[in-house]
């Protein structure tokens, strides 16, 4: 490039170019690049032929603006007018008047959604925080089905209390979250009962007597299923069984089915979120004896045949510490990485 610029001034861009084989569009963007950017005058629009002068303008405003107009849009302005045989501007000439002196906007009362806040709750032990959710079972014909409730402890995943009804109502679920705190022996103030936004989770028995016994209750937001998240994987892995059937004969078939369920899920389920520990381990406080007991017999594998597992002692997978229901995003740390566990 140096000796085109030695030689340009001698012979012009275009031999120049031609001598040395470089294309003379390079050279124009090379010095177009080079040059400031200047902005660019829009030119004068002329006025429209047909548009409406300054005074016919500020006569049409006043109109719009009268105390007999300013409530009315400007098409029942325009049809006004003319029933009264004038004529000052076109439906649109009007908005567009108007919105010149930035005066078209929507006057009516708008519905205001109430702002909901993302739920935050932590569980670093059992019966601290619990979830609860309803879920449908398909009964014997076409559009029949059975009403599943049940409350699930998010640190342990303990199914603690669970029922199947005809119907879903707020009596049903107040009688077994009573029931249910009873049998754990609920002390006031200690626990937070979370659950979606359905007309039971939020009826005013349940709102009572959660008030009564001092229990916390909690929200999903609305139409966010990520809120409730312990309870709807816990129907999943209900769901998802090969031995769940398409239909139940009868309420007393599916009542028999979950019996044997609930108790495989609590006491033989092998949990990936706690360790593949069962929820009643967990729950009741015999998952640490039980861990020991694993850490042991992998030393002892370890002791036996040390290249088998290259010279690292093996541990087993760690207990729960605490449990999220959306953990902040300080928390969900490498540093800290056993404060969110939700897997299912």
């Amino acid at each position: 490039m140096k000796a085109f610029y030695q030689l340009e001034p001698q012979i012009g861009i275009a031999a120049a170019c031609q001598a040395l084989q470089i294309n003379r569009a390079c050279i124009y963007r090379e010095r177009a690049r080079a040059l400031p950017a200047l902005p660019r005058a829009k030119p004068p629009q002329p006025r429209p032929p047909l548009a409406l002068s300054d005074v016919e303008r500020q006569e049409l405003l006043q109109i719009l603006d009268s105390e007999r107009f300013a409530d009315m849009a400007p098409a029942s302005i325009y049809a006004t007018l003319l029933d009264e045989g004038r004529y000052h501007g076109s439906v649109r000439t009007m908005y567009r008047v108007l919105a010149q002196q930035e005066q078209v906007a929507e006057r009516r009362r708008q519905r205001v959604h109430p702002t909901y806040e993302k739920p935050e709750l932590l569980a670093t032990r059992a019966n601290e925080v619990w979830s609860w959710d309803i879920t449908k079972l398909k009964g014997p014909v076409k559009w029949s089905h059975y009403h599943l409730y049940v409350i699930l402890d998010i640190f342990s995943r303990y199914v603690v209390g669970w029922m199947i009804a005809q119907r879903e109502a707020a009596e049903l679920a107040e009688q077994l979250i009573a029931d249910t705190t009873a049998k754990q022996h609920i002390a006031p103030g200690t626990l937070t009962l979370h659950a979606d936004r359905g007309t039971s989770m939020r009826s005013k028995p349940v709102a009572a007597l959660l008030v009564d016994l001092d229990i916390t209750r909690t929200h999903s937001r609305p139409h966010v299923s990520d809120d409730n998240p312990y309870s709807e994987a816990q129907f999943k892995t209900l769901k998802y069984r090969p031995d769940f059937p398409q239909r139940f004969g009868s309420i007393e078939d599916a009542r028999a089915h979950c019996q044997q369920f609930f108790h495989w899920y609590n006491t033989a389920h092998r949990h990936s979120g706690i360790g593949f520990m069962t929820p009643e381990a967990v729950h009741y406080g015999t998952a640490a004896a039980l861990n020991q007991h694993r850490a042991a017999t992998l030393q002892a594998a370890f002791l036996a045949n040390p290249q088998r597992f290259k010279g690292i002692v093996p541990v087993p997978p760690a207990l729960p510490t605490a449990a999220w229901i959306n953990p902040p995003k300080e928390v969900t740390t490498p540093e800290n990485p056993g404060a969110c566990i939700l897997n299912s």
